[in-house]
């Protein structure tokens, strides 16, 4: 007898443990986060707060470990009406001048999302960027849309390697940012990112201007109905980017003539 309750004891305290942590599992859940600007961070590979990654520890949102927010920016700085313009994929000898000669015209500084391989082949197209006072954003060494599928080693490498190839043309001058190619973001790339100074920058605005739709299908989309603070992505390098500067020849000047202010991303959690 003594046996037997001995063995019941035992089945039920099992099955108290077995109720309880499954109680748990459905408390926590599955952590999930889609972007609304159609980038993506894969919750399937978050790391847990305080657990090492290559270059450091991931800390809580409150970034103990960090003085940049993790999150992914897509907020210009400022309050209402301003508006933070976004340059990506170059730099590119044919249409970064004439970008840079545009937002010259428009007194408007921008933020260039420059990849590492171009920035190593233009080091004079870097320095001119910083030189009009733009900010420098890393993207990566040679845009791999795929890398967040690949170990946090080579996303590390892609990440700080891009940027030290930016850093090298402009000594001196920060970078800023980081931006995922194709804003494929994983918790662990915002995490490198943020520990070695860079704010994750998305966007909030995308004419799709990399895809050549047309003059009046870009302008459509960024004269539309803006959010709040908007962030609008344009590209300066990854082929024909005639459209993409006959688009801001336009839209800067619309944009002030709405009563928007210029700024860059927000760096820092309201």
């Amino acid at each position: 007898m003594r046996i037997t309750t001995t063995s019941a004891r035992r089945r039920r305290a099992g099955s108290a443990l077995a109720a309880a942590a499954l109680g748990l599992l459905a408390a926590v859940g599955t952590p999930a986060y889609a972007a609304t600007d159609g980038s993506v961070d894969r919750a399937q590979d978050a790391p847990p707060a305080g657990r090492s990654v290559p270059g450091g520890t991931v800390g809580s949102a409150q970034g103990a470990a960090s003085k940049v927010p993790l999150e992914i920016s897509r907020l210009a700085q400022g309050a209402g009406r301003h508006v933070a313009i976004t340059i990506d994929d170059g730099p590119d000898p044919r249409w970064t001048p004439q970008v840079l000669q545009t937002l010259r015209e428009n007194h408007v500084k921008a933020t260039f999302c420059m990849i590492g391989t171009k920035a190593q082949k233009y080091p004079e197209l870097v320095r001119a960027v910083a030189a009009d006072g733009h900010q420098l954003c890393d993207h990566s060494v040679d845009h791999d849309v795929t890398m967040d599928h690949k170990p946090v080693a080579y996303q590390r490498q892609q990440i700080l390697d891009g940027k030290a190839m930016i850093e090298k043309a402009v000594p001196g001058v920060a970078v800023t940012y980081y931006r995922a190619p194709g804003g494929a973001f994983t918790p662990d790339s915002r995490a490198i990112a943020a520990e070695s100074g860079m704010r994750p920058l998305g966007w909030s605005v995308d004419p799709k201007d990399w895809s050549r739709p047309g003059l009046e299908a870009i302008l459509s989309t960024v004269q539309g109905k803006l959010p709040q603070q908007p962030t609008v992505l344009f590209h300066d390098g990854g082929g024909d980017r005639s459209e993409t500067v006959a688009a801001l020849k336009k839209y800067l000047p619309w944009l002030a003539q709405q009563g928007y202010r210029f700024a860059f991303p927000a760096r820092t959690t309201p």
